[in-house]
């Protein structure tokens, strides 16, 4: 029987998505079942711990959420139909006979996705919403994906969750007018999900495995449902790719390794080789998307069996064909790093001076803290030992995940 705590919270993690598919399939409420699963949870993480998980983790949760919903349906403007809905859900709930018990193998998760990425919904609110129904982020780890204060997306998130009651959204398949449009924000959520998991945003972890084990679950179920979509299978390949050299980022005492010095023996060939042949299937079939180019530059770095067999020139070729694509800081960077390595630090820095001057990467909050970093190790490598090792010490007072801060300042003391 689980008791553990870590254990537990990673069930609930788990279950929450059916949950609250659960209750808006039969309600039709998002914001009011969301309230209610998040009780839910709160009373399982209260009692399973001491009691341990009851035999049907997701029906127990499901009661209780249904009971929730109940109270919170009734306290809603006291709408007849409201109530009338509430007591008949009371009435099946104190009858076990008739008690909803899904069967144990539906998935509600990417009927989820959908749902959070509904037309009515800008893609900014889609994206934020279904990070947080679905993929357990909480509010401040979806603020700062998005450079934004927790406050902010707070009410980003509520407004969204309005938007979707008032427009009455439920389970439905995307039409052929919307699909690429919701798809693509259904990605970019998976997307987001994985990074967050893969660099966390904050705490003691430089990873957080659930999340990024979560991102490739549903991605590989949307490969699955979609194999002839190029930018799925990108982004599956993409993800797989990165994962496989997790295991070598940190080390012995939980340090972090830059990908130049990690043990690539560490290295999951599995998830290699399932990568590169996944991108490789796709890479000629037809114009080459976001995704497809993110996991042809993860496939260079995973299949060179040293850093110095690495082709950086093709990485920053690459990057720039990515730049065109999606003009965003993170990528703009990303391509003065493969500059640098493929031509030497002065070309990069004088990349990334020119890119301050025409974008300020180094104001932007996705990228404000690595611009520092980045220079801090473009100086590093030109000589200028006092001048990256302060940009090492201001990268680490932007950073909340402790052991990149622990590296920056290891890597500033060690210049003096």
């Amino acid at each position: 029987m689980i008791r553990r705590t870590g254990d537990v919270e990673h069930l609930l993690r788990t279950e929450a998505p059916q949950v609250l598919g659960a209750l808006v399939r039969r309600f039709g409420h998002f914001d009011i079942a969301e309230d209610a699963v998040q009780e839910a949870l709160l009373a399982a993480s209260r009692t399973w711990p001491v009691d341990g998980v009851p035999d049907n983790p997701r029906s127990w949760l499901i009661r209780i959420g249904y009971r929730r919903m109940v109270d919170l349906l009734r306290t809603d403007q006291a709408r007849r139909r409201r109530e009338q809905e509430a007591g008949m859900t009371e009435l099946a709930m104190q009858e076990p006979a008739r008690r909803a018990h899904p069967p144990q193998e539906t998935d509600d998760s990417l009927a989820l996705l959908l749902l959070c990425c509904h037309p009515a919904l800008s893609a900014t609110s889609q994206v934020a919403l279904t990070l947080r129904a679905v993929g357990g982020l909480t509010t401040a780890e979806i603020g700062h994906a998005y450079g934004t204060t927790e406050n902010t997306m707070g009410t980003r998130i509520s407004r969204a969750k309005q938007q979707l009651t008032r427009a009455g959204a439920r389970f439905t398949p995307p039409t052929e007018a919307d699909r690429d449009s919701r798809m693509a924000a259904v990605m970019q959520v998976l997307y987001l999900i994985f990074n967050e998991g893969y660099t966390a945003s904050t705490g003691a972890q430089l990873a957080r495995v659930d999340l990024t084990g979560e991102a490739i679950r549903l991605t590989r179920m949307l490969h699955h449902a979609l194999p002839a979509d190029t930018e799925v299978t990108g982004l599956l390949a993409l993800m797989l790719l990165t994962e496989a050299r997790r295991p070598a980022r940190t080390g012995g005492d939980d340090e972090l390794v830059p990908l130049d010095e990690q043990d690539r023996t560490r290295w999951d060939l599995d998830l290699i080789r399932e990568g590169t042949e996944l991108i490789d299937s796709v890479w000629n079939l037809r114009e080459v998307g976001l995704y497809q180019l993110q996991a042809a530059i993860a496939a260079v770095h995973a299949t060179a069996a040293t850093p110095e067999q690495t082709d950086w020139p093709q990485i920053a070729a690459l990057y720039l064909w990515l730049e065109r694509l999606n003009p965003t800081a993170p990528v703009r960077l990303s391509r003065v790093v493969a500059v640098a390595q493929a031509y030497g630090p002065g070309r990069g820095l004088a990349l990334l001076d020119d890119l301050n001057c025409r974008y300020r990467l180094d104001q932007e909050p996705l990228t404000r803290q690595r611009e520092r970093a980045v220079r801090a190790h473009l100086l590093q490598m030109t000589g200028d030992a006092a001048g990256a090792a302060r940009l090492y010490r201001e990268a680490a007072t932007l950073t909340g995940n402790q052991v990149e801060q622990r590296y920056l300042l290891d890597r500033a003391d060690r210049l003096g």
